[in-house]
């Protein structure tokens, strides 16, 4: 019995993520996390395929590069090697979050008047990428910058900068097309999009995280049966073929485009940072500097070398960090083997095609969705601020004004130098910078800031709650939290009756 105990002992896994599971189990679970994150990784090149005008054929290859690109960098953050990789459980694949910046980089005319194009896209993510992996063994030092006020911020911003892609999705999305913004493309928007909404609501916990993908399905079948869907092209090409590099040419450097992917890769530092530290606490693991800067230098390297088969930036998944936390699955074997899922699906172009073919407005019906809860994710971030006794009110206020401003008037900066308005003709970058600057401006360098906050930051702090407003009498107002007379004496609150 003492041999067994100690034999035991020796096999145990010294951390919970290194658990394994079987090989079998490793690739179930792995594939349950392929699931969760299938809908997000092929949003971003259908995204900027259809943007940057590429047939059904190429954005079928750029899928392809994603899937495959995020498979090999899942494997290198699980698995690691010295100085990459967290050895967490954490999926990686292409980044949200640079979304908004690379259409506007796509759609920005160069010198001779022509789009710069997807390969503009490519340069400027290999650049930003490397100074991402440069500024790596600093960034503890300077992730201070980027509190929950900017990160909140930005998401927030991305979200809604994606939503009217969802919407000209959802109206067909070639607005030259004769049926553009038509009653059939919307009604099959709408359909899909009640589809997810009942899925998540009726569905069991598993179904209601695959929602989206099931809708997406569901929604194609029904437009397959009214002769909407067309798949006449998902038989031209390979099914199966390895990424060939640089296959949609050679990429292009512009500075400006390079400036503004450069915000976009310290916003996704943030996040993974934050993506390893919430993974590790629910596995209950020590994160330390170290381990934190591998993991950092894992998705560097990876958003690095992704443009050269045709993929972009690199980022943890929340959504596959939240299932750990469901599962109780913590080995990151199991999120390795998803993974290898992800690469032979890379190698398989015709995957690609298929997903390519689902009809656009069934991708506006799940993009409502989908680019929502993004937004929704940074309003949340943004519950957790404090607004009270500073400035942070306007540092938001001003922030999303300026995100939203190309998506209000995307006409606003056009007479402006080409180099600021790739910058600012993202609403993420336009928000970034400016929630940067004005947080060092008013959290960091405070000489000058008032004792009181201006009536703009103030105003949250004199609404007086509704449980309160029964319990007002002449001359009584609320102050600082408290309910005070007219002599500045603080009043008891009455209970509120049931009948109110």
């Amino acid at each position: 019995m003492t041999r067994k105990s100690k034999s035991a002992s020796r096999t145990a896994p010294l951390r919970p993520e290194d658990e394994k599971l079987g090989i079998g189990a490793s690739f179930a679970y792995g594939f349950q996390h392929v699931l969760t994150m299938y809908g997000g990784i092929v949003a971003v090149p259908l995204i900027i395929g259809q943007a940057a005008g590429l047939d059904s054929a190429n954005i079928g290859l750029l899928i392809a590069a994603c899937l495959f690109m995020g498979g090999l960098a899942t494997i290198l953050q699980t698995v690691g090697v010295p100085f990459f990789g967290s050895q967490l459980p954490l999926v990686q694949g292409v980044s949200f979050a640079g979304v908004a910046t690379m259409l506007a980089i796509v759609s920005t005319k160069g010198s001779d008047g022509q789009p710069l194009g997807i390969q503009a896209v490519f340069g400027a993510v290999i650049v930003a990428s490397l100074v991402g992996l440069a500024i790596t063994p600093i960034f503890s030092k300077i992730i201070r910058f980027f509190p929950p006020v900017v990160t909140g911020t930005v998401i927030t911003t991305i979200g809604l900068s994606l939503l009217p892609v969802a919407a000209n999705w959802a109206m067909g999305g070639n607005s030259k097309a004769p049926n553009y913004g038509s009653m059939g493309n919307i009604g099959l928007a709408a359909l899909t999009l009640v589809i997810v909404l009942l899925l998540s609501k009726l569905g069991s916990a598993t179904i209601s995280r695959l929602s989206i993908l099931l809708a997406m399905i569901i929604g194609t079948i029904v437009a397959a049966a009214f002769g909407v869907a067309d798949f006449s092209q998902v038989g031209n090409g390979p099914i199966a073929a390895f990424p060939t590099p640089f296959h949609l040419g050679l990429p292009t450097f512009h500075v400006a485009a390079i400036v503004s992917m450069i915000i976009v890769i310290l916003v996704t530092l943030v996040e993974t940072s934050a993506d390893i530290l919430a993974v590790g606490d629910i596995v209950d693991t020590k994160i330390d500097s170290r381990r934190l800067g591998d993991g950092l230098r894992a998705d560097m390297i990876s958003s690095a070398v992704a443009p050269v088969f045709g993929s972009f930036t690199q980022s943890a998944f929340a959504q596959n960090v939240g299932l750990v936390a469901v599962t109780g699955i913590k080995s990151r074997f199991v999120v390795g083997a998803g993974g290898v899922i992800l690469v032979l699906l890379g190698i398989l172009p015709i995957m690609g095609r298929v997903v390519a073919a689902v009809p656009t407005p069934v991708l506006g019906g799940a993009g409502i969705v989908l680019f929502g809860t993004v937004a929704a994710s940074g309003i949340r971030t943004l519950s957790t601020v404090s607004y009270k006794n500073n400035m942070n009110l306007i540092i938001v206020a001003t922030s999303l004004a300026f995100g939203v401003i190309p998506i209000a008037a995307p006409t606003f900066y056009d007479q402006f130098p080409a180099w600021f308005r790739t910058i600012f003709e993202s609403g993420i970058s336009s928000a970034a910078v400016v929630a940067i600057l004005l947080n060092l401006l008013f959290n960091h360098f405070k000489f000058g800031n008032p004792d009181n906050p201006s009536v703009f930051a103030a105003g949250t702090d004199r609404l007086i709650p509704a449980e309160v407003v029964d319990c007002l009498e002449h001359g009584d107002h609320w102050e600082d939290g408290k309910l005070l007379d007219a002599e500045g004496k603080e009043v008891p609150i009455r209970p509120v009756e049931a009948d109110h």
